[in-house]
């Protein structure tokens, strides 16, 4: 299993359309493509910041859930709606992880 980490900061003054955003329209999507969503966390003590973390079963399939995920037309169109005075995203960061020992993963 491969597992990431992405932590979104959004533009001054674009946290709330940011976190709309992701959880009433790019959660529902990311099933559809492959991506299995573990969890979405704030911080307390950054309002800016949205992290998630997610799985998939190996590298390629990641490669190729993002993929299909930046390509769905859907996706492209709530995007572009959402952006109409700007983009929402000033950063993002990922992070890849592989499990260092097989079998210390909890279910």
């Amino acid at each position: 299993m491969i597992y990431e980490i992405r932590v979104y900061e959004a533009h001054d003054g674009k946290a709330n359309a940011m976190k709309a955003r992701f959880k009433t329209e790019v959660v529902k999507r990311f099933s559809g493509h492959g991506i299995d969503l573990l969890g979405v966390f704030e911080s307390d003590s950054d309002a800016s910041r949205l992290t998630y973390l997610t799985r998939f079963k190996s590298e390629e399939d990641r490669t190729k859930a993002w993929a299909a995920f930046g390509a769905d037309p859907e996706w492209r169109a709530v995007k572009a709606a959402s952006e109409v005075d700007g983009p929402l995203l000033k950063a993002q960061t990922v992070s890849v992880l592989s499990p260092a020992v097989a079998g210390l993963l909890l279910a």
